[in-house]
């Protein structure tokens, strides 16, 4: 993206340095331009190509009288709005070497858009160029410092803007407030979170449903979902409404520490509201069904997402199909498949990885290949360690062996998972001299053997009676600080 800027606008670079220096010459008129801005500015030409952009930009620079700057700030805000921030940093430098003069609304969106693309020193020296020329800054200014600060991870450094504000007597209101509560939260810093959270309520400002979802989700994500329903439960009492994203958060919470009875209560809470849920609350809802076997109840939940008008994605049928297959019912799994691709939805290696784990565990070996077979240039590491695993599970171990020496002639970074796997298989057989042989070569491979790798080594001696070898490896185990299993 922003190669292709530099082209455009370096292909007119010329043309506008020949208009900033033409006194004279042809001129577009102003009854033109005008109407060439409302055509521009209509909704039909609210999504403009760079081109456009550029071509509306120079007629508007060459025409006399020149514009107002209000014009030109409809055009660069304009273009942020379609996110082509370096495009904006561009013109609005063109404009100074052109020698138009900038307002309070330009500043703002030049701020932004640095702020966005993460050139804060940049930003801050707009900041100070402005107030050189008598703008002082105002709370769009302050919030896209601190929008920018936040984006970029650096929260403490808008936590240092607000205490300048505060200097300033400038004050806070609660889109700042929540942008600071939202970057520590989406940095894990959920209890300094909670602490501007209580100050913003003594400074007398309303809290709204974004400070709580920010807050909520923040303590879900933490693992405190307790907290982030108690919390829920006093936004309620404030009469401040609780949205999808309130009650997705906390499903979604519920859902990952196995408590699915608690979700699905806050499920029906959000139905009994009249909440339409989103992709991500059904994805929810799939994924803690499956969990407790309810495959049959998913595929339900699936069909009624279907008849809202919520499509599902790639992730609502993977987890659905990981759900079929762990309950051995992988031929309903491969249907989603198919009901996958005739939604237009992409089957990526997640999928493929989770149907032939499926047909291993169904001791389908042979359909399992198959279905590698078919993947292509699609397949990683995980997948060849589901396909040395399933082979070796259905004692098909020489072909594991096979596959496993294509693999360390391939370029593939094989992991300490894959060589646990064939040091299983060969101990499977009784080939125990050759998996040991495997496990004293993991060091000039660059890997550490982990307490997976010992105990299948110290288990294969076992088998064949060779206790002095078993004990030595335990104490050598021990000695490594792993701790059996």
């Amino acid at each position: 993206m922003q190669r292709s800027i530099t082209i455009s606008i370096a292909s007119k670079a010329k043309k506008f340095l020949n208009l900033c220096l033409l006194e004279k010459g042809n001129r577009v008129t102003a009854p033109f331009i005008s109407r060439f801005w409302g055509r521009a500015f209509t909704t039909k030409r609210l999504s403009m190509n760079l081109d456009e952009a550029i071509d509306l930009f120079c007629n508007m620079i060459q025409s006399r009288p020149l514009p107002s700057i209000v014009e030109f700030s409809k055009l660069l805000s304009n273009i942020a709005k379609s996110k082509n921030y370096d495009l904006v940093i561009s013109l609005f430098h063109n404009m100074e070497i052109c020698g138009i003069g900038h307002d309070l609304y330009t500043y703002n969106i030049v701020i932004n858009c640095l702020c966005r693309c993460s050139r804060f020193v940049i930003a801050l020296s707009v900041v100070g160029k402005m107030m050189k020329f008598g703008y002082e800054p105002d709370v769009v200014t302050v919030s896209s410092l601190i929008n920018g600060f936040c984006q970029g991870n650096r929260v403490f450094g808008a936590v240092d803007l607000v205490s300048k504000m505060e200097e300033m007597r400038c004050k806070l209101d609660v889109v700042i407030y929540n942008t600071i509560i939202d970057g520590f939260c989406k940095t894990g810093l959920v209890n300094n979170a909670l602490v501007l959270f209580g100050r913003m309520e003594r400074d007398g400002v309303r809290a709204d449903t974004v400070t709580y979802n920010s807050l909520v989700t923040g303590l879900c994500c933490s693992g405190r979902r307790s907290d982030a329903a108690r919390l829920m439960r006093d936004m309620v009492m404030r009469d401040i409404v609780p949205n999808v994203i309130t009650f997705t958060a906390l499903i979604n919470a519920f859902v990952r520490e196995g408590k699915f009875l608690e979700a699905k209560k806050f499920y029906e809470e959000m139905i009994r509201r009249c909440i339409d849920p989103d992709v991500f609350t059904y994805n929810s809802m799939i994924h803690g069904l499956c969990m407790h076997g309810q495959v049959d109840e998913a595929k339900q939940i699936l069909d009624l997402m279907v008849t809202k008008g919520c499509f599902p994605d790639v992730v609502t049928y993977n987890t659905l199909i990981n759900g079929f297959c762990k309950t051995k019912r992988v031929d309903e799994g491969t249907k989603l498949v198919r009901e996958m691709s005739q939604r237009g939805l992409v089957v990526d290696t997640v999928t493929f990885n989770t149907i032939i784990q499926g047909y291993f565990q169904a001791g389908r070996p042979d359909a399992a290949q198959e279905i590698f077979s078919r993947m292509g240039s699609r397949p990683n590491i995980r997948t060849y360690s589901i396909l040395l695993y399933g082979l070796c599970y259905n004692w098909r171990v020489e072909k594991a062996l096979v596959l496993f020496e294509s693999m360390q002639k391939s370029e593939m970074e094989l992991d300490i998972t894959t060589y646990n796997i064939v040091i299983h298989g060969m101990c499977m057989i009784g080939n125990v001299e050759d998996a040991w042989d495997l496990f004293c070569s993991l060091s000039f491979k660059g890997l550490e053997p982990d307490v997976v790798t010992y105990t299948t080594m110290i288990s294969g001696f076992c088998r064949k009676r060779l206790w002095d070898k078993a004990d030595f490896l335990y104490r050598k185990m021990q000695e490594d600080g792993l701790l059996p299993l």
